[in-house]
């Protein structure tokens, strides 16, 4: 009898990788405490309908990637209810609040949560089928201002906020407006007349989203496809003054609270709900599928699925993925960490004395000393140094003479002349 395992794109969550979970968990949950979000539970399966009306029949979600079945009715005289296991969570949240009535209480709805979904996507590292979501969702009656860029605004700095609370560095803001609902089908019809000549040249995904859901080509990463994409009109020129007027603002409030970004005139979201604002936090620490998270405005999904006219704007953080960097990062600072100060290379067999005595005194001094051997050739010290210490220090006959040192810092590039009687205290001030 075969041993039973877990299914093709799930996996077990063991410790001590659970303890990290725990504390990006709780760190989200401390942080979006702070700017007044409460959470939100919902079921983790839907009505089809929910998906296919408010995330888009031909977004690659609901058309290929979702687990979705009938279920058996109660009764003869009863049609089966089509089911689906939530590919995202934002239309749920939607749902949840157009069948609570919570847009009555005319206050905006501030709404976090953290929970598994479901897309049945080819598993690769950091991507499965069944995958966690850190998500929160800003949603209310106009007259509570939820279609305020400040709202944009709140939302990407307590993001920044969170990413920097958890030590996650290197990451980046890609920003741009997809237009509203007007914006939209001008750019679209754009995009399909620019398209219409060269799909043929293009990958068969984007042959086919060429004609369904064209924003999508513009978010491939289809190397052969790149070179028509840079040429297909930018959705900034497409946008009316409104939609201009609201992402300038939007920029300006991120000036004044000083939170970096880069204007991504490419970037576009898979889902037909997303209007003005859309954005994705990037790490280069990823590869080619570089998103810790994305998101973005969704004025319309509320009337999309039934409901009241409710704008608001919303985010989900892949927790797989967050990790996985945060796991990769831990693992470089530790590389650091256990790096020497300095290693000493004695260009010469003559200088080695010298050199052990150098070794000697930076080692008293308190710093980490790593020596090399006067019969290296530079570049095999250079080598050797690049992977045990931080800063390789030259030592030849000039240097003996002359008491000035040549250090070069690994991490900068930079080269600098240092007294010896100065090499203890730079080494210690410059880490």
């Amino acid at each position: 009898m075969s041993t039973l395992k877990a299914v093709r794109g799930t996996r077990d969550l063991l410790p001590p990788e659970t303890e990290l979970w725990n504390r990006v968990e709780a760190t989200a949950r401390r942080v979006f405490a702070r700017y007044n979000f409460g959470e939100i539970r919902t079921p983790i399966f839907e009505d089809t309908q929910l998906f296919a009306r408010g995330v888009g029949e031909e977004t690659d979600i609901v058309s290929k990637e979702m687990y979705t079945w009938d279920d058996r009715a109660r009764a003869q005289s009863e049609k089966a209810q089509s089911l689906t296991l939530r590919p995202e969570n934002t239309a749920g949240v939607v749902r949840a609040y157009i069948e609570h009535k919570l847009g009555e209480t005319g206050l905006l709805q501030k709404l976090y949560y953290i929970g598994p979904q479901f897309r049945r996507e080819r598993p690769q590292k950091g991507r499965y089928r069944q995958f966690w979501q850190i998500g929160a969702e800003v949603i209310g009656p106009p007259s509570a201002g939820s279609e305020s860029p400040l709202r944009d605004a709140e939302v990407l700095e307590m993001l920044a906020t969170l990413l920097n609370e958890l030590g996650i560095t290197g990451w980046t803001l890609e920003i741009n407006s997809v237009g509203s609902a007007t914006d939209r089908p001008r750019y679209l019809a754009a995009l399909r007349e620019a398209l219409a000549p060269v799909k043929h040249k293009m990958s068969e995904d984007n042959q086919r989203r060429a004609e369904t859901n064209p924003l999508r080509v513009l978010d491939s990463k289809d190397p052969q496809d790149q070179e028509i994409i840079e040429k297909l009109p930018k959705v900034a020129d497409y946008l009316d003054e409104d939609s201009k007027t609201h992402f300038t603002a939007v920029l300006a409030a991120l000036d004044a609270c000083g939170v970096s970004y880069h204007v991504n005139p490419r970037l576009v979201r898979g889902l037909d709900y997303y209007t003005r604002t859309a954005f994705e936090f990037t790490h280069s620490g990823l590869g080619a599928q570089n998103a810790l998270l994305g998101g973005g405005r969704y004025d319309g999904l509320s009337e999309a699925i039934g409901g009241p006219k409710a704008p608001g704007i919303g985010f989900a953080i892949g927790l797989d993925r967050l990790v996985l960097t945060l796991q990769a990062q831990q693992e470089q600072e530790q590389q650091q960490a256990a790096l020497a100060d300095a290693f000493i290379a004695p260009l010469g067999e003559a200088q080695n004395p010298a050199a052990l005595e150098l070794a000697r005194d930076l080692r008293r001094s308190g710093l980490h000393i790593e020596l090399g051997d006067g019969s290296f050739r530079l570049k095999k010290s250079f080598e050797i140094a690049n992977k045990l210490a931080r800063k390789i220090v030259l030592f030849g006959e000039d240097e003996l003479r002359s008491g000035i040192l040549t250090v070069k810092d690994f991490a900068t590039g930079e080269q600098t002349k240092i007294p010896r009687a100065e090499l203890a205290r730079t080494l210690k001030s410059h880490p």
